[in-house]
């Protein structure tokens, strides 16, 4: 039995982050080893932001005060703080997690990823530019990654901002590279000039809903379309359009992830239970990753709306377009959100994601057996 490190997203209050660290985390342990998640030490942001504060509590008085300025009802603003506050003392011992910072151990394998372990041309102080999330300074006999992600950080931003030399040196010393999307394979590509590995995020290898008992029944007594959204992104325009489209297929909006101005429910729920109403749901809208994921493994109908990158600011168009192109769901992606009446009343073949998924599935194991069995 090795020991192996996970170091990934794991602390971020986030239902996908969760639900992807415990899915590999599972599927290491599947393979006889012992599995224990490995912090970072968070290091000034590359893009300097005078809106984001660098002391920990300033941001988190700061995002309290943003969540009460939402356009949502203030019942479900207040849930949100509330849900917020008790995120990490909920959910993180489910995955071993305590509120010691895990720096540096001894291990015998390092796994890097998943998530957007990579997205380093970003403001986020949280996350910021961190050299040892690109295996810097840890104490592994070898260091791989699994389906990681640089996110919106593209090449002509490394290079914008005299990253990529800096970034090449550590993905050189990596013995094998797996990432989740062509931006980040174009990326280690041309830094390394060694093609990497391409896996699926784990939440779509691991697959749940069949494998993990953890995911309990509800019992909801109304229909409901899941908004799956940050809180903020979506528009007022977008909202109006969701609100009149729910009321006309006699639908309640349930609000998960975040709240929005639509929602006649905020849903606050463990990740186990979100994987839950998914599975009710009678259709998803969701301009995410993981929201596209969850629908996915749920069978549901969906609709992800795509946002552009403009400049240094949020977006996630390279991540959405390939995920669901690796998944021959191209369909199901728009720019406007008003498109959603026409996706999701289209069938979609999951006989034949399934498949894609389940061929992803040995190509995954395959890869972490050889890579932790030296």
């Amino acid at each position: 039995m090795a020991e192996v490190g996970i170091m990934s997203m794991q602390r971020i209050a986030n239902y996908g982050s969760f639900l992807q660290a415990y899915a590999l985390k599972t599927m290491i342990e599947e393979l006889g080893h012992h599995v224990q998640f490995v912090d970072y030490h968070v290091c000034p942001p590359v893009i300097q932001s005078a809106s984001e504060g660098s002391n920990k509590l300033s941001r988190l008085m700061k995002k309290g005060v943003e969540a009460l300025t939402f356009h949502a009802p203030l019942q479900h603003r207040l849930a949100f703080i509330k849900y917020k506050k008790n995120y990490a003392s909920r959910y993180l011992p489910l995955l071993g997690i305590t509120d010691s910072y895990n720096y540096q151990p001894s291990l015998d394998y390092l796994v890097i990823g998943s998530d957007e372990v990579f997205n380093c041309i970003q403001g986020n102080t949280n996350v910021g530019f961190s050299p040892e999330l690109f295996g810097a300074g840890n104490h592994a006999g070898k260091t791989i990654t699994y389906a990681a992600s640089f996110g919106n950080t593209t090449l002509q931003k490394l290079q914008n901002y005299h990253k990529d030399r800096e970034v090449a040196s550590y993905l050189q010393k990596i013995a094998a590279i797996s990432v989740r999307d062509e931006n980040s394979g174009e990326i280690v590509q041309a830094l390394t000039n060694r093609a990497p590995e391409y896996n699926l995020d784990p939440v779509l290898v691991y697959g749940y809903y069949d494998r993990c008992d953890k995911i309990p029944d509800i019992e909801v007594r109304e229909r409901y379309l899941i908004l799956y959204a940050y809180s903020g992104r979506i528009t007022d325009s977008e909202a109006d359009w969701i609100k009149e489209y729910a009321k006309r297929k006699g639908l309640k909006v349930y609000a998960i992830g975040g709240v929005q101005k639509c929602a006649d429910r905020f849903i606050d729920c463990s990740p186990f239970e979100v994987l839950a109403y998914f599975r009710s749901a009678e259709e998803i809208i969701t301009d995410t990753f993981h929201g596209s994921i969850f629908s996915t493994i749920a069978h549901k109908p969906f609709t992800t709306v795509i946002r552009k990158s403009v400049g240094t600011s949020y977006g996630n168009e390279e991540k959405l377009s390939d995920l669901l192109s690796r998944l021959g769901l191209q369909s199901r992606m728009t720019y406007q959100v008003q498109d959603a009446a026409r996706i999701n009343s289209s069938p979609i073949d999951y006989a034949d994601v399934d498949k894609r998924i389940q061929l992803e599935r040995v190509h995954t194991m395959r890869y972490l057996a050889e890579q932790l069995n030296d």
